[in-house]
């Protein structure tokens, strides 16, 4: 009897060690999903709206699109001469020119450009959202402003949230057009192609699919948002213990992550 409690006590406990590591590293995922949802359901509603929480939103928009529109026309120009010239270049000296706009909608715009303005929003904007979040939460700020009756959730991470789901969609499109120009001006200087530039934008949009006109910018939309929650959540997620030497690597990893997951996820789904 005593040696069946003993086999029945150390298979509770493997299980109670099994349920808490689950928890702790479903933990982070599970309050992105809720507070995704609150975003969602709050953001609706007008009385969300307050005067601070519109110029909070007004400030990370400009903070984010602003900010990183520099970073986002140097990289679309490094891209458009590393990877849109050097396809045409390449599928027309394999005699496949007819495949430049197929293989540059699906590969450079679908693929390539959602991951790249992610992981930009997420060094430029996100990792500062984050940094902010984090000191007002360990130095105690958090708690006094809801003491004071002020909600931080609707106050930091609402506006900012949907700021940069604004600022994923706008700095992707400039995105895309910029490579893609800057790939046609690189192929027009070396003799590559001699179409006009409408004829060469007209080739890479009539090559698209119809799925891709939602797939494009929902990559582009979502992985702002996604980089805007996991930010602010990771800032707010914060304990006396944390400082930025571990917030900040810890912020950047699930930035990344969600960003991957989503490309991803939308990739698999719409295919």
């Amino acid at each position: 009897m005593k040696g069946r409690l003993e086999r029945i006590s150390r298979i509770q406990n493997a299980l109670a060690y099994l349920g808490h590591f689950t928890r702790a590293q479903m933990r982070f995922t599970l309050m992105v999903i809720g507070a995704a949802w609150g975003v969602l359901r709050l953001g609706l509603s007008p009385t969300s709206w307050r005067r601070t929480v519109r110029i909070e939103f007004w400030h990370s928009l400009q903070q984010a699109t602003g900010g990183g529109m520099i970073s986002v026309l140097v990289t679309a120009a490094l891209t458009g001469f590393g990877i849109v010239a050097q396809a045409v270049y390449w599928l027309g000296f394999a005699g496949m020119a007819q495949m430049t706009g197929s293989i540059l909608s699906t590969v450079m715009v679908r693929e390539i450009a959602p991951v790249l303005v992610g992981v930009i929003l997420l060094g430029r904007s996100g990792m500062l959202m984050l940094t902010e979040l984090g000191t007002l939460t360990t130095g105690g700020q958090m708690r006094v402003l809801t003491g004071m009756g002020i909600d931080p959730f609707v106050a930091f991470l609402l506006p900012r949230s949907l700021a940069m789901t604004i600022s994923g969609f706008t700095l992707g499109i400039i995105f895309s057009l910029t490579a893609l120009l800057v790939g046609y001006v690189v192929c027009r200087v070396e003799g590559v192609i001699t179409m006009p530039v409408w004829a060469f934008l007209d080739q890479v949009v009539s090559s698209m699919h119809p799925v891709d006109y939602f797939a494009i910018p929902a990559k582009f939309i979502f992985s702002g948002f996604a980089v805007g929650v996991c930010s602010c959540l990771s800032g707010m997620d914060a304990t006396s213990e944390d400082d930025l030497a571990s917030l900040m690597p810890r912020g950047f990893a699930r930035g990344i992550l969600s960003i991957m997951t989503i490309n991803v996820v939308l990739s698999v789904w719409l295919d």
